[in-house]
């Protein structure tokens, strides 16, 4: 009997610890780390090797097991997201049970192939970058600085904005960057008082924003929803930055990268950017938990049309422990956008829903949020906790809520937002490691790819990844032969959309990358 149970342990500890670098949890850091986690990424380090994760094994098990990392705010229960970087369940615990392990590597010849990023920007060179002059922060005496910069754009054109991508110069003193577009570019630089947190024109229409742990915005670009924002010829662009207390001295240029559809493109709907949900009145008393709300429209009435909401955007401070939004319609239906339960002040985005969410005719939009101003809250950065009100600084505390949304259609609910948003080409990304040619490339469908003669009897496994690195495609266990062919399909046989795509190999222990562009 007690052989029976010892081995019945031993099994169970054996399959329970059975992962490998190689097996199973290579894939799980490409989906969820190496995004960030690469030698080009926002991420102090990189992740993307067995060799670069082993040595953090004790760092990475801390960070996973209290979900620190990978960062993912929002509640997944309450709504789903596009770009979800969280752990389910199972995921977790086949990370922990590794690392418990001992994060065996397995058989380096069985790893598969990792994603390929570049040094250039995630969204690669677009069609204009505008950029502001170098600029010294002036955040000293306890205040924050805030500055406007009017950048002219030079457009000779109207275009129509498909993503935009927002470079902090440094960001390490980048709290926050809004930028709008004004169409009649009266906005002016002011650089002066520290105290411009947003253009002196009223006509200027906020596009974008960009806080700690942002990502760039990509809008769907192909029909049945290829959706834009407007940017008229001859607009300037307003950078309204925000750099906290203790960042005097240190210096920024931050930019902003605009892709563009074609001049002519039709069929692209409109698409807006507001805070539909502001509180500027609210104080929060020292160690005491204040819970702040607000609604728009703030009278009796709702919204007018029916909306499309496509994404929300919390923004509380140091002080913030928990927010959500979400609609209300005329018959009493509660609508879920976001709940974030535990707030991060350093990680903060548009977060795109999965199927976009109609608001009828008659909804409010509602807000909740609860703030810590005691000595429990480790962000408190008081001490002792003081009277806070709401108010521009970093010190000071805000309850805002953007939100991207356009006019509703007939059936906008039910279209996949994953799977349509994608982002324009970038002919300028290079791949370094270029040993396997591809041909024709670009093409409109068939990639016929090249291994030199002393790679064809090597067992090799190859992947797709998109430019983002999700993955698309993959072989396994290809063997006696140095030429295949991609058919530009995805997993499931469906063609995969235009854009730029890392084909990664591995063969026989050894790393081989290169670039595809589908037409």
């Amino acid at each position: 009997m007690r052989t029976i149970l010892f081995l019945s342990f031993l099994f169970l500890s054996l399959t329970s610890f059975s992962q490998t670098w190689s097996g199973e949890i290579a894939s799980l850091f490409y989906d969820k780390c190496t995004k960030c986690h690469n030698s080009n990424g926002i991420a102090p380090f990189s992740l993307t090797t067995y060799a670069e994760v082993s040595p953090m094994a004790g760092a990475i098990y801390d960070a996973v097991n209290l979900d620190r990392m990978p960062p993912w705010p929002p509640n997944n229960n309450y709504q789903q997201y596009v770009h979800d970087r969280a752990l389910n369940a199972t995921q977790k615990t086949s990370i922990l049970n590794w690392l418990t392990a001992g994060a065996p590597e397995g058989n380096p010849s069985s790893t598969p192939p990792p994603p390929v990023y570049t040094s250039s920007a995630v969204l690669g060179a677009g069609d204009l970058t505008l950029q502001i002059p170098n600029y010294m922060s002036k955040a000293l005496n306890g205040n924050d600085d805030y500055v406007c910069f009017a950048v002219p754009s030079g457009l000779a054109a109207n275009r129509t904005i498909k993503s935009i991508e927002i470079i902090p110069g440094n960001r390490q003193i980048v709290h926050h960057a809004l930028i709008y577009i004004d169409p009649n570019a009266s906005s002016i630089t002011d650089t002066v008082g520290g105290d411009c947190a947003a253009p002196s024109s009223a006509n200027a229409t906020l596009v974008m924003g960009y806080t700690p742990g942002s990502s760039p915005m990509t809008l769907p670009t192909v029909s049945p929803m290829k959706l834009g924002i407007p940017f008229p010829a001859n607009s300037s662009v307003v950078f309204a930055m925000h750099y906290p207390v203790g960042s005097y001295g240190q210096w920024d240029s931050t930019k902003v990268i605009f892709h563009f559809y074609p001049p002519g493109e039709t069929g692209i709907r409109q698409v807006y950017a507001a805070p539909m949900i502001q509180n500027w009145t609210f104080g929060l008393p020292a160690n005491q938990f204040t819970n702040v709300s607000a609604q728009y429209p703030t009278g009796p009435g709702g919204i007018t049309s029916d909306v499309s909401v496509l994404s929300a955007f919390p923004h509380m401070h140091l002080l913030g422990e928990r927010i959500k939004t979400y609609g209300l319609t005329s018959t009493g239906d509660s609508i879920p956008l976001i709940e974030i339960p535990h707030w991060d002040f350093h990680w903060q985005d548009f977060y795109f829903f999965k199927n976009i969410q109609k608001l009828p005719t008659g909804s409010k939009i509602k807000a909740e949020g609860r703030y810590n101003n005691t000595t429990s809250n480790p962000h408190n950065p008081n001490n002792p906790p003081q009277f806070v009100s709401a108010g521009l600084n970093t010190s000071d505390e805000m309850f805002l809520v953007y939100y991207h949304f356009m006019a509703y259609q007939a059936g906008d609910e039910n279209y996949d937002m994953e799977q349509l948003m994608t982002a324009s080409l970038d002919e300028s990304m290079t791949v370094d490691n270029s040993l396997i040619k591809v041909y024709p490339n670009p093409s409109f469908d068939k990639f016929y790819l090249n291994a030199p003669d002393h790679l064809a009897n090597k067992t090799s496994l190859i992947r797709v990844y998109d430019f983002q690195g999700k993955l698309m495609r993959e072989w396994t266990n290809v063997q006696n032969t140095n030429e295949w062919f991609w058919d530009g399909k995805d997993e499931h046989g469906n063609d995969v959309k235009k854009g730029i795509y890392m084909l990664s190999s591995n063969m026989d222990g050894q790393f081989y990358s290169t670039r595809m562009v589908k037409y």
